[in-house]
């Protein structure tokens, strides 16, 4: 793994809570690296809900249409469990994928006493190679005699590949005058856009709600955090974000998206995802710039999601604020080329506080020095109005510099 990114949190991997109905295992399988973390495993009560949203690329990896199908035939009788491998995405492998999912799943499911449609299953790494599965599978025994409530931060350090630090975030609510807890983590650095990305994640609460509305507030946030994040541009084979709630806090169940309690419910699980979008552009491939873009002033909200992510996915932008260039001109021209909207004699441009441009020119007030000294800092703000409408978006991206490159070009080596 790389050094660190100087965009990580200072306090590194927060104490997570511990969430009652579920424990962590991790070990190290050598399915493609050696002396590190590589495989995960999460037991999930009996009775809890699960809900999930999953890469919309139509190479989807095996154990994305895995996940997918059970969701859709919806929870069998007994305990869940997710199973990560990282090092290897099982995409683009043909029957071999499907038969090495079925054969990780029953293996998962013999060992903890589940059906094995209630394990879901994940895979993050190199793109059309075999996965491995005996060496995943002859672990089992191990990763069962490991599991333990608070090993969350094992398990999100068994799913890193390219990434240089281990991602968490928690959250808790007030619901029925109980303390409902949340809890998180995240993995993520290249191949990173919107429409989920190479993201794995996995957020557990105790909280009892029934399915069908655990999957609408996930579906509804994810919009504007996991699928309002860019790195590359490049959407991943294998992105899936899977939450459980366990339903053991003493709570009456919230079985309604009318239920009063869903709004804070969903404001704090959202938040949880907010920050984990976050840290996953933060751990972007050779980042040292975390830039969030909000474009007011749209035709529409969706217009406005579009000229943001055109900015963000654009490499001239990128590359000028990795250089710690004020070149605005290269915003004006990735808002053009959105194909959204945009009357020219009323955009505006800022950077952080600092007005650039106004009314289709350069503000008069604004100077070249100021700009450039704004950029020198690592977390960036740029405001775009449109002049066209109330519309308004908000995305994250991050610079892009010659150690992306170095990078990727490296990555099976």
């Amino acid at each position: 793994m790389s050094d660190i990114s100087p965009l990580a949190p200072k306090s590194g991997f927060p104490k997570l809570p511990v969430i009652d109905g579920v424990r962590f295992a991790a070990v190290e399988a050598g399915v493609k690296y050696t002396g590190r973390l590589d495989v995960m495993l999460a037991e999930i009560a009996e009775g809890s809900a699960i809900a999930g949203t999953f890469t919309r690329s139509k190479t989807r990896a095996a154990p994305v249409l895995w996940c997918q199908e059970n969701l859709a035939m919806g929870a069998q009788a007994g305990g869940s469990a997710i199973l990560v491998n990282s090092g290897n995405a099982n995409a683009f492998t043909g029957n071999n994928g499907h038969d090495s999912v079925e054969t990780i799943a029953n293996a998962t499911a013999e060992t903890l006493g589940i059906n094995p449609r209630n394990v879901f299953l994940a895979s993050t790494g190199v793109i059309g190679e075999p996965l491995p599965s005996k060496k995943i599978t002859d672990v089992m025994g191990q990763l069962r005699d490991g599991l333990d409530a608070a090993n969350a931060e094992d398990a999100a350090r068994a799913i890193m590949t390219t990434d240089t630090y281990t991602k968490g975030a928690k959250a808790s609510v007030e619901l029925d005058n109980v303390t409902v807890q949340i809890a998180g983590f995240a993995k993520g650095s290249g191949m990173i856009a919107p429409d989920m990305a190479t993201m794995l994640v996995f957020v557990f609460t105790d909280a009892k709600i029934s399915q069908s509305v655990l999957q609408e507030i996930v579906s509804g946030a994810t919009v504007t955090t996991f699928n309002s994040i860019t790195v590359d541009s490049d959407t991943s084979t294998s992105d899936s974000l899977v939450v459980a709630a366990t339903g053991k806090i003493a709570m009456d169940e919230i079985t309604s998206v009318s239920d009063p309690r869903v709004a804070a419910f969903a404001d704090a699980l959202r938040g949880v995802m907010l920050e984990l979008a976050h840290l996953v552009v933060r751990d972007g491939e050779g980042a040292t710039k975390f830039i969030e873009i909000t474009v007011n002033g749209a035709e529409s909200d969706a217009a406005a999601k579009t000229v943001g992510l055109s900015i963000a996915n654009s490499p001239l932008v990128k590359t000028a604020f990795a250089g710690e260039d004020p070149n605005w001109g290269r915003i004006v021209m990735a808002i053009g080329k959105a194909g959204e909207a945009a009357d020219r004699d009323k955009l505006a441009i800022s950077f952080g506080d600092i007005l650039v441009a106004e009314k289709g020119w350069v503000s008069p007030d604004y100077r070249e020095d100021d700009g450039a000294e704004y950029m020198k800092g690592q977390d960036l703000n740029v405001t775009v109005d449109l002049g066209v409408g109330s519309g308004s978006a908000t995305v994250w991206t991050c610079d892009l510099t010659h150690q992306y490159i170095t990078i990727n070009a490296d990555y099976r080596s």
